[in-house]
């Protein structure tokens, strides 16, 4: 079957779907998923709990999920307009400024997690999920923080129009560096 001229082509039935997700009622599967993607040990899932439904409570806070046929949750994306007194943000705050843009602080959507399984990845799923959530956004632009190494998910960032702030940026208790990175909205189509 042929598809209309300018419309996206059919998706694959077997491919998963994205649509909304109630985080708050599906955290489990959302942790999961992000402590295989991630690598997160039992005792950080446990952790990352409280905070997921913490950030649920932030006005303008939502998430996407990408099901599989069957329902099985497979990647999830959660954000929320940017609040200066959040922990994140406070973090943050130091590095951008030193580098001149502290200023995307403001009228910015952050991504807070975006996490696909491994199995799903190089298929699209990460990139529908983050640009259907920024663009329901009414802020002029997003901001997230990545580990600072060249992966696959920084790739996937920059081809989405992020650009680096600000590297080297350490988090509490977090091994790793990490990149503040922004875009301006709505992020371009691949």
């Amino acid at each position: 079957m042929l598809h209309s001229a300018g419309g996206p082509p059919p998706q694959d039935p077997r491919e998963p779907v994205v649509g909304p997700l109630d985080l708050e009622a599906h955290v489990d599967d959302a942790l999961a998923v992000q402590a295989v993607a991630f690598g997160l040990s039992d005792e950080e899932i446990g952790v990352r709990r409280h905070i997921v439904l913490r950030h649920l409570k932030s006005p303008g806070a939502r998430a996407l999920g990408a099901r599989t046929p069957e329902g099985r949750l497979v990647g999830f994306v959660y954000g929320m307009p940017n609040d200066r007194t959040q922990w994140w943000s406070t973090v943050v705050a130091g590095p951008l400024r030193a580098e001149g843009f502290e200023e995307w602080l403001n009228d910015s959507f952050v991504i807070t997690e975006l996490h696909v399984l491994p199995l799903y990845q190089r298929r699209g799923i990460g990139r529908r999920l983050i640009t259907s959530l920024t663009d329901t956004a009414g802020e002029a632009r997003s901001l997230l923080s990545a580990i600072d190494t060249e992966s696959p998910a920084r790739s996937l960032y920059h081809r989405l129009g992020y650009r680096d702030l600000a590297r080297n940026v350490h988090f509490p208790s977090a091994p790793s560096p990490y990149a503040v990175m922004g875009a301006w909205l709505p992020l371009p189509r691949l």
